[in-house]
């Protein structure tokens, strides 16, 4: 069917973040003398916003002053460098062109903090999202429906005449939560088996093919 909008998933669906995060993560573990991580560690973690990410980072055993400090060293350095090596999937920005020319409202919501998310939207997407939401204060993250919820009030559409796009467990849970139905990408920070075990089922494996289903 066709859709009157469609809120896109951040990290691994729109921009491939896992440099910075990388890099971010590393940094605030290595300025506390604790042991650095892979990227595929790091890849591992990501989708449950910052916090979360940083407690998996973290060495275990240490103390919750401990972790606290490397997760305000990471709030600290990942906006400074979060553009560093983030760049758009190749086809997302004439996707979200062609959404916006067939009038479709678009959003993207994000288990990263608000100004960040509006921050990496603003300079990748200048102008191809009609809502940007990132976790804040008082709201539940994904895979809560909140933002979600909010990105539909704000958009002006109901969940029916809504999809969700996203490349994770967590955008599956999301979506079920929120009664979106899901494309789920596999260029992002996810495979497909680990997916399809989460209950995966619609895919898009080119950012054209979203086209296809949304339209």
């Amino acid at each position: 069917m066709s859709y009157k909008a469609a809120i896109f998933d951040m990290d691994g669906t729109i921009l491939d973040t896992l440099d910075d995060l990388a890099g971010s993560v590393n940094h605030s573990l290595a300025l506390y003398g604790y042991p650095l991580r892979t990227r595929e560690e790091i890849r591992a973690f990501l989708g449950n916003g910052m916090v979360r990410l940083i407690h998996l980072s973290v060495p275990e055993g240490i103390t919750q002053e401990e972790e606290a400090a490397v997760l305000a060293e990471h709030k600290r350095y990942y906006p400074l460098h979060s553009g560093d090596h983030t760049r758009p999937y190749e086809g997302i920005p004439e996707v979200l062109k062609r959404l916006k020319e067939a009038g479709i409202r678009t959003a993207v919501v994000s288990n990263k903090s608000d100004p960040n998310v509006k921050a990496l939207a603003a300079r990748f997407y200048d102008g191809l999202f009609d809502v940007s939401i990132g976790s804040m204060e008082g709201m539940e993250r994904k895979p809560a429906p909140d933002m979600v919820n909010l990105a539909l009030r704000e958009l002006g559409v109901t969940a029916e005449e809504a999809v969700y796009i996203g490349d994770s467990e967590v955008d599956l849970e999301t979506a079920a939560n929120s009664h979106l139905p899901i494309i789920t990408v596999t260029w992002g920070f996810r495979d497909m088996d680990h997916l399809i075990r989460h209950g995966a089922k619609c895919f898009a494996h080119r950012p054209e093919e979203l086209l296809d289903f949304i339209l």
